[in-house]
């Protein structure tokens, strides 16, 4: 047993990114138990335990960051407060975020989308990351790449206002979900070759995409209303027409380029819709990474 903090009462340790080495293990610890008036909060940093040496991975000027995860390089992707804790109004629930990326002591702000809020969610064995951000004006939430210091809009189905990419492979296939401007339905899609494809199952919460294509993820069968209580879990493996598949690839939806939103509410309604559905990812990060204060609710 190792204890794997920065000095304060609580550290929590996250899954790796493709990590199959056990001498590497990303995660963020409280430095101290003293609240910050900004936030509410103690003092968070994220942290590499590295071959029995922990190494702490600085914020982007704020006073709360937290590591997603690691890939084999050791390379770590998160999430970090900006200078002077902006945004926050005595909670976290509305402070400025933007992912980050580290390198073996290289930290760098990978930004947004225009807006004030990102999220990396996973990273691939060559440092590509992908995730979601904010817009310009805070408008829309889209799925987001980061490859080679450049930010890619992955767009949505078309007719949809949301999406966020949930993991990438080695060749540089993308799995995640397009959200209705209602934030009503959800679809699992995947993003290849610039095109973005529906997949057309049940599977709500797409979770990883191995280098085979093929994708797990959580779902729910047909008459089940409760994932606690008989969600599934799914694996999904592609195959071409005459390969015992059901079907053809032809049922499946492509568009060969990032879905362009057309929709009758006004910008002041699609942000506030925005902040709706960034608030649901708030909410699913502070249960995810035991944050105290984020909460569902969006501010007018």
């Amino acid at each position: 047993m190792r204890d794997l903090a920065l000095g304060g009462p609580d550290s929590f340790a996250k899954g790796g990114c493709n990590n199959q080495r056990d001498d590497l293990v990303a995660g963020d610890s409280l430095t101290d138990s003293t609240p910050n008036a900004a936030t509410g909060s103690p003092t968070q940093h994220a942290f590499l335990w590295e071959n029995g040496t922990m190494l702490d991975i600085p914020t982007l000027g704020g006073t709360f960051a937290f590591a997603e995860c690691a890939n084999n390089q050791g390379q770590v992707i998160g999430g970090s407060n900006l200078v002077g804790d902006v945004g926050c109004t005595g909670s976290l629930d509305f402070c400025a975020q933007h992912a980050f990326s580290w390198d073996h002591g290289t930290l760098t702000d990978l930004g947004t989308l225009g807006g004030s809020f990102s999220l990396a969610e996973w990273l691939n064995n060559k440092g590509e990351a992908v995730g979601g951000a904010f817009t310009a004006g805070d408008e829309l939430f889209h799925a987001t790449l980061w490859r080679d210091g450049q930010i890619s809009d992955l767009g949505t189905l078309p007719g949809d206002c949301f999406s966020v990419a949930n993991a990438i492979n080695s060749k540089g296939q993308i799995v995640g979900k397009s959200f209705s401007c209602d934030g009503s339905t959800e679809r699992a899609v995947v993003w290849d070759k610039g095109a973005i494809i529906n997949l057309n199952v049940p599977i709500p919460e797409p979770i990883n995409i191995n280098d085979k294509g093929q994708l797990a993820g959580d779902g729910l069968p047909p008459g089940c209303d409760d994932e606690n209580i008989c969600g599934h879990e799914f694996l999904l493996i592609p195959c071409a027409a005459g390969q015992g598949c059901e079907g053809t690839d032809d049922g499946n939806a492509r568009t060969s380029s990032p879905g362009i939103t057309t929709n009758a509410a006004t910008p002041t309604q699609r942000r506030r819709m925005t902040k709706e559905f960034v608030a649901q990812l708030r909410a699913r990060l502070a249960q995810r990474y035991h944050i105290r204060g984020l909460r569902a609710s969006p501010r007018d």
